[in-house]
């Protein structure tokens, strides 16, 4: 399955639906930080994000109770994918390069990372 890219407003409502994992529109409305976003707006990104196949809903009277159907790691791994094929030629050496080079992760981050990945096993 192929996964969409999401635009910022879409992946802000995601991130709160993962939060929350399952949520009426009032409940996710209520996350936004003040000011927060007009009733219809969000409710047309849920639409826009069923149609992009990402979130289905349970009808309960005349409210929708919707909940994730990718998860938060399936969009990440995609997106991360995305980001190094797209910007560092592929290459996640280049990426955290990147990252040590604008201080974004230190050596000792970069320390600990290897120390998980060399006892994952």
């Amino acid at each position: 399955m192929k996964i969409q890219t999401l635009t910022k407003a879409e992946e802000q409502v995601m991130q709160y639906l993962w939060k929350i994992e399952k949520g009426f529109l009032k409940d996710l409305l209520e996350l936004f930080p003040d000011p927060k976003p007009h009733t219809n707006t969000v409710s047309t990104i849920l639409k826009v994000l069923k149609d992009k196949e990402f979130v289905d809903y349970e009808v309960h009277g005349r409210q929708h109770e919707y909940f994730p159907l990718i998860s938060k790691e399936q969009y990440s791994g995609k997106t991360m994918k995305s980001l190094v094929k797209n910007y560092f030629k592929g290459s996640y050496k280049s990426a955290v390069s990147f990252l040590v080079e604008k201080n974004e992760m230190t050596v000792e981050d970069l320390e600990l990372l290897l120390n998980e990945l060399k006892n994952k096993d």
